[in-house]
């Protein structure tokens, strides 16, 4: 009863200022226009909210592979590239010059050469796992000279030795023409 005092008293002083005109033309329309507005924004706020932990996820799992890709990536592998310009230089010739060597040895492969060229391909494949050994030693040392030197000699090696074999194939054609020359007088 107490409350109902409370109200009424409420309302008796607030009288003169509470409005009780009817509202203009068209206000209901509005009012219903403002609240489906409302209810749309609130149905594309639920959307997002439905977003907003997938693309937190999501932007988890980009940044944690990012990190996983730039902490844990494979270390730069040294060669002579690595060392100098020059040493780049250099590396280049022995990798187009021994490119080059290859390729006539492959055009020269025959039934006669086929065993020489194979025991060729075996050798450049010792040279070059250690030509990769030289490369760890070349990181570890900090391009110590020696290392350099050693990596030069191992390019030299594999050339030398397709160089001879390239030798070994002319002697064979030369010894096979010969042959076929006196079988044929």
């Amino acid at each position: 009863m107490k409350n109902e005092n409370n109200i009424t008293s409420l309302f008796k002083r607030l009288q003169n200022d509470l409005n009780s005109a009817q509202p203009a033309e068209g206000h209901t329309m509005r009012f219903i226009e403002k609240l489906d507005a409302s209810k749309q924004q609130n149905k594309r706020t639920g959307y997002f909210k439905f977003l907003k932990p997938i693309t937190a996820i999501a932007a988890a799992l980009i940044l944690g592979f990012a990190l996983f890709t730039i902490l844990l990536k494979p270390e730069k592998e040294m060669d002579l590239a690595n060392v100098s310009q020059e040493m780049a230089n250099t590396q280049n010739f022995f990798y187009q010059t021994i490119s080059t060597e290859l390729r006539k040895i492959d055009l020269e492969r025959s039934p006669e050469t086929e065993s020489i060229i194979n025991d060729a391909l075996n050798e450049i494949k010792k040279l070059e796992l250690e030509y990769e050994t030289l490369k760890t030693d070349l990181k570890q040392s900090n391009n110590d000279k020696r290392v350099i030197y050693a990596m030069i000699s191992n390019f030299q090696s594999r050339i030398e030795l397709l160089q001879a074999v390239l030798e070994q194939i002319e002697t064979i054609k030369e010894f096979k023409h010969q042959s076929y020359e006196n079988n044929r007088l």
